[in-house]
């Protein structure tokens, strides 16, 4: 597979993941820190590595479980913590990544959250 392609099965796979992720946020349950960030407009790479430092520190609106692959056929159930979009938008206007450049994409996130 040739450098255009790759890139190409990228930017699909990420685009499809932000569709999914606003329309869970349009239903109006609680959902996770990744998927609100996802929402916001920030890429999947970075929400998934910056959803558990952004989730510490703050009660969760609710807790939910979920099944996570282990290696084989092996799955594991595991708790994860689900907020609504009041407590994600406090918690968003607040923090900010040391990385100058990611916080620069929490803060233009934080922008049209509130637009």
């Amino acid at each position: 597979m040739n450098r255009k392609q790759q890139i190409l099965r990228q930017r699909t796979r990420d685009q499809r993941t932000q569709r999914r992720a606003l329309k869970a946020i349009a239903t109006g349950t609680p959902q996770t820190a990744r998927t609100h960030l996802i929402a916001t407009g920030i890429d999947p790479t970075t929400a998934k590595r910056y959803a558990p430092a952004f989730s510490r520190g703050i009660t969760p609106t609710t807790t939910g479980e979920t099944r996570i692959k282990l290696r084989g056929r092996r799955t594991k159930r595991v708790t994860v913590k689900l907020y609504d979009k009041t407590t994600f938008t406090d918690r968003l206007i607040t923090y900010r990544p040391a990385d100058p450049n990611v916080a620069a994409r929490f803060q233009q996130a934080t922008h049209r959250l509130a637009a």
